[in-house]
């Protein structure tokens, strides 16, 4: 988790997790080669938090009122946005852009996310491989 947290990179924490995995707790080499490699893909659940909470603060700052159809419609997209994050630093932050432009937000509320990108970062990696 100390990996993850200094490099906010799923990808460069999988060597250590598939170490610590066959080593520790016994599972088969290529059964933790596959599980966290897949994992490392699609199990970006402190992406998906960090980009809804990201485009709630950027409709309220915006004043841009969303229905209860729209919020869900918003959600779905994230969720499908983040499994599509790759594993490297800030890359959230560019899916955010997608999910800004398909929702109708102004794209330039990233800026005001951005200054505190790499803090969060650091904490949406963490719960990503955790």
């Amino acid at each position: 988790m100390l990996l993850a947290f200094s490099t906010s990179s799923s990808n460069a924490v999988l060597p250590a997790n598939i170490t610590t995995l066959h080593e520790k707790i016994g599972v088969s080499k290529n059964i933790a080669t596959f599980i966290l490699s897949l994992g490392a893909t699609i199990n970006m659940n402190g992406t998906a938090i960090m980009q809804c909470c990201a485009t709630v603060l950027i409709a309220q700052l915006y004043d841009i009122q969303f229905s209860l159809v729209q919020m869900i419609e918003i959600i779905s997209m994230i969720l499908i946005a983040s499994i599509g994050t790759a594993g490297m630093p800030s890359a959230g932050i560019l899916m955010l852009g997608l999910v800004l432009q398909t929702t109708g937000l102004p794209v330039s509320g990233i800026a005001l996310v951005l200054g505190i990108d790499r803090i969060v970062d650091m904490f949406r990696t963490v719960i990503n491989i955790t």
